[in-house]
């Protein structure tokens, strides 16, 4: 091997991620959907750029991307509205023939003329050619993934990948009805990472160990009623996730001696190994069927509909009056209101109520909302949403509205 390897890769792209984009195969990594409105709107920018207004101030002349940088950031370290990336994409359309990937190594150039901007993998001045990308070099290393797994995602993976697979929107029954564990292996209370314990399914379905059964879970408890803000309903239930446990045995009855003579036959409950434990795990905690593992497209857009929708609960915090930056909230809209991955909301601050003091009757008066920031929706459920807060002025809150940004 050289002292460094030439790799030959034209890439710069839409905010896109498939969520683990490290572990995304090749053909996925190359396929995340572009709507025929974001290709005609890059086409519409390609011809002449985008006007240097929508610059953000401080938008850097050059950049080198970097490991560890996610698309949403380098959108907005250009634009002042990161969601916007078919501008970003369309001031390299003609040199990024492929707008999904962006790599680590790649230099960007900020190309400026006649009161519009371009955005080049080349100097200014210089032709580009999707024949004859840049050359990008990366140090030598012995290498198992693939080129297209180097590509950054939208955003820090490890901020969202536990809540593609933690939190879970129930119905009342879902876990009323649900494998439960009984029991230890040695009779103890608490259990956690690399115990065994014993399970019991319910009548009507119980736990098997054969070909087409589940055999990996996920161990849930206290299934907490999500409110709507404003009217009080029950939403869906979200279960608090603890841990991974791996089917062992299934469910049996064997055959016991009954002391006269002859047999009877017994309840064996089913035996499975618990893993990856969040929280020690105790007796009544439900099991559910783990999903197969699946990636999710995203392309960061602003919702085709008018969107007012409440945060209802900070996740995994249910005791903290405010969320923070690079947290999840609950929403009070999903999949059946039109929500999907990838939408991006502003955050409005809630009205505070005040006194008016310069009123000699003293009345209590609402402060507007006002704008405190961006979250992106990354998963649905039917009337439940979670999303990531991407940035925030002041702490948000269970009430805080969402609504689909203004140009």
């Amino acid at each position: 091997m050289t002292a460094s390897t030439r790799l030959r890769r034209t890439a710069l792209g839409a905010l896109t991620l498939a969520a683990g984009a490290l572990l995304v195969a090749p053909a996925q990594a190359q396929n995340y959907p572009v709507s025929s409105s974001q290709r005609a709107t890059a086409q519409q920018v390609a011809e002449r750029g985008v006007p240097l207004s929508e610059l953000t101030p401080n938008a850097p002349d050059t950049y080198t991307v970097k490991r560890g940088d996610t698309l949403w950031g380098i959108s907005g370290l250009y634009l002042k509205r990161p969601w916007r990336w078919p501008e970003l994409w369309g001031m390299n359309l003609k040199a990024i023939p492929n707008p999904h990937l962006i790599f680590p190594g790649q230099t960007l150039y900020l190309d400026k003329d006649g009161g519009y901007a371009r955005l080049r993998t080349t100097p200014p001045g210089t032709v580009e050619s999707p024949s004859e990308p840049e050359t990008v070099r990366v140090s030598p290393r012995v290498r198992s993934d693939s080129l297209a797994s180097n590509a950054l995602p939208t955003l820090p993976p490890h901020l969202i990948e536990p809540f593609l697979v933690e939190p879970v929107v129930v119905d009342s029954n879902t876990l009323l009805r649900a494998p439960r564990i009984i029991a230890t292996e040695e009779d103890r209370v608490l259990m956690a990472s690399g115990d065994r314990a014993y399970v019991r399914g319910d009548a009507a379905a119980p736990v098997r160990a054969e070909p087409g059964e589940p055999r990996f879970y996920r161990v849930f408890r206290d299934a907490v009623a999500l409110k709507d803000p404003d009217t009080g309903e029950i939403l869906g239930y979200e279960a608090q996730y603890l841990g991974k446990a791996e089917l062992v045995r299934g469910e049996s009855y064997e055959d016991v001696p009954n002391g006269r003579g002859g047999t009877v036959a017994e309840y064996v409950p089913a035996t499975v190994d618990l893993s990856g434990t969040k929280e020690e795990i105790r007796a009544g905690d439900r099991l559910l069927p783990a999903p197969e593992r699946s990636f999710t497209s995203y392309t960061p857009r602003v919702p085709p509909m008018e969107v007012r929708a409440r945060v209802v609960s900070i996740y995994g915090s249910f005791s903290a009056a405010y969320a923070a930056q690079n947290q999840v909230v609950a929403l009070n809209v999903g999949s059946q209101d039109g929500i999907e991955p990838g939408h991006v909301l502003s955050l409005l601050t809630g009205g505070t109520r005040i006194k008016d003091k310069t009123d000699d009757a003293k009345p209590m008066i609402r402060l507007p909302s006002e704008r405190n920031g961006t979250a992106m929706v990354f998963r649905t459920f039917d009337r439940v949403s979670y999303a990531l807060v991407l940035e925030i002025r002041t702490g948000v809150r269970v009430g805080d509205q969402l609504v689909t940004p203004q140009d």
